[in-house]
């Protein structure tokens, strides 16, 4: 097993700053190889949103340079795995809201967080960041942890309703700026020669998951330099569409 990787991030049309991070990390074991990505959006309308989603960028790349070994060749227990992405996340969380008290400012960042070893996928998410599976067809993995999604699935809001709603951007819990934090945690078997894809909300509000799949499904994507171009393409179709926030994705190609 082997990994393809891709990433790209724009600023988009109307912002000054790109509050989203990316990380894609490949590393060869003596378990075989193994890619962890994430996406991290820091939170529109609050200040210093690209501070908080760089800081758990950071803290997730020294996680997987550090303590990722030991719990790889410990056998990759799932519930160690997860205990110690949820310590990560806490740890960030005090340290953004140290600084937030010592700066008087608010900041907050979604976390969907990625890894792919021994024929398994393991994700973390905390927002509305996403991770996609991408195979002979396309399959959002994680849910949103937003207003609308509960809305949704409450029964009260229709999908177009929350297309429509001024409210799609309001977070239940973000890594920063919640007093409670409960990250989603999803496991399951790797699909074989699938695309994997982490992206911020910016990248998929305003295309179709049919437009994702035509670019991104494993088909197209052959080759690092191909998989660029294709999130480029994306996103500029994005930017021509008159999406106003970041726009920011990684890809993983498994052959």
């Amino acid at each position: 097993m082997d990994f393809l990787i891709a990433a790209h991030t724009d600023v988009g049309i109307r912002k000054k700053t790109n509050q989203d991070s990316v990380l894609i990390k490949v590393a060869d074991t003596d378990c075989g190889k193994v890619c962890f990505a994430a996406v991290c959006d820091g939170m529109g309308g609050l200040r210093k949103g690209e501070l908080a989603s760089a800081t758990l960028i950071r803290d997730f790349s020294d996680w997987f340079d550090s303590e990722f070994p030991e719990i790889l060749y410990e056998g990759l227990d799932t519930i160690v795995l997860r205990k110690s992405w949820e310590r990560v996340v806490s740890i960030c969380a005090k340290e953004l809201e140290r600084y937030s008290s010592d700066n008087q400012v608010r900041m907050g960042t979604t976390a969907a967080v990625l890894l792919l070893a021994q024929h398994r996928y393991f994700i973390l998410n905390v927002g509305d960041s996403r991770v996609y599976e991408l195979t002979d067809r396309v399959w959002q993995m994680t849910k949103d942890q937003t207003f609308i999604q509960r809305e949704m699935d409450m029964g009260r809001m229709t999908p177009e309703e929350a297309r429509k709603d001024s409210r799609r951007n309001v977070h239940l819990q973000c890594v920063g700026a919640s007093d409670f934090i409960n990250p989603e945690f999803l496991t399951g078997q790797m699909a074989e020669n699938a695309v994997y894809m982490l992206c911020s909300d910016g990248f998929r509000h305003v295309i179709t998951p049919e437009e994702i799949f035509n670019r991104l499904n494993p088909v197209n994507m052959q080759d690092e330099e191909t998989m660029r171009q294709q999130l480029v393409y994306l996103t500029d179709l994005n930017k021509y569409r008159r999406e106003d926030d970041n726009i920011s994705a990684a890809a993983i190609r498994i052959y």
